[in-house]
């Protein structure tokens, strides 16, 4: 995380959660904001991970493939982010292929390329648990500052997790969204990074995909894809700001 890149505020956050439908969009959400302002000159993958007592597991993801290298853990019902969550412990891989502890699920995401892996608990209560999952397909990622920023960031995310988990109900199948839910998710989640961006509304935010989308003339989704995987392409207010 540069030094000038801010963490969310407590009211922008507030406004994901009013704004988000349920609780995986809410998670996606959060787990866009955190490979936007966690990523560097490679960017990270994020996932976010909630376990219930009333149900299994559930994955919010920045990319398919940050969900992919979190639900092939779910197939073990171990890993070094699923530990994370339940031992509630930093777990830090610095080098995947040469780890003897988790040999196995480096061989089970050996397609995915990633090197290094740093999962963080996210602190909650009610009976649930929760971590912050990064991926970096890049060695030496995440160095001892980073690991701090990391961790910071995970803890600014506890109060309204909490929140959330209260507000919202489990989900009776929470870890696979149906196609067109999976769409407006890809959605819902450029416009959070559009509103951290710019440090600006709900409304403002879905204005400036849909003008994006007209100029260029090009499908929404694919829009808020290319904002997704690439955060240089989030749309810039000009001209004084926010209206």
């Amino acid at each position: 995380m540069a030094e000038n890149d801010a963490l969310p505020t407590a009211e922008q956050l507030q406004d994901l959660l009013l704004e988000s439908p349920g609780f995986t969009e809410f998670l996606l959400g959060l787990t866009a904001i955190s490979a936007s302002l966690l990523g560097g000159d490679t960017p990270l993958l994020c996932a976010i991970t909630v376990e219930r007592e009333t149900g299994p597991a559930t994955v919010a993801s920045s990319t398919e493939t940050a969900r992919s290298l979190d639900e092939r853990q779910y197939a073990f019902d171990d890993g070094p982010c699923l530990t994370a969550l339940r031992e509630q412990r930093t777990v830090l891989i610095r080098d995947l292929q040469a780890d003897e502890s988790w040999a196995w699920y480096a061989a089970a995401v050996a397609d995915e390329g990633i090197r290094t892996i740093l999962a963080v608990p996210i602190p909650t209560d009610n009976g649930s648990r929760s971590a912050l999952n990064c991926y970096s397909t890049q060695l030496n990622t995440f160095a001892p500052d980073t690991v701090t920023a990391i961790e910071e960031h995970a803890a600014s995310l506890s109060r309204i997790l909490r929140l959330a988990i209260r507000v919202h109900p489990s989900d009776p199948y929470p870890e696979h969204l149906r196609s067109a839910l999976r769409s407006r998710a890809v959605v819902d989640s450029a416009v959070a990074l559009i509103m951290v961006q710019n440090r600006c509304s709900h409304e403002t935010a879905v204005k400036l995909l849909h003008l994006a989308s007209r100029s260029s003339n090009r499908r929404l989704h694919d829009i808020a894809e290319d904002i997704l995987y690439h955060a240089s392409d989030i749309p810039v207010i000009t001209g004084g700001g926010e209206k």
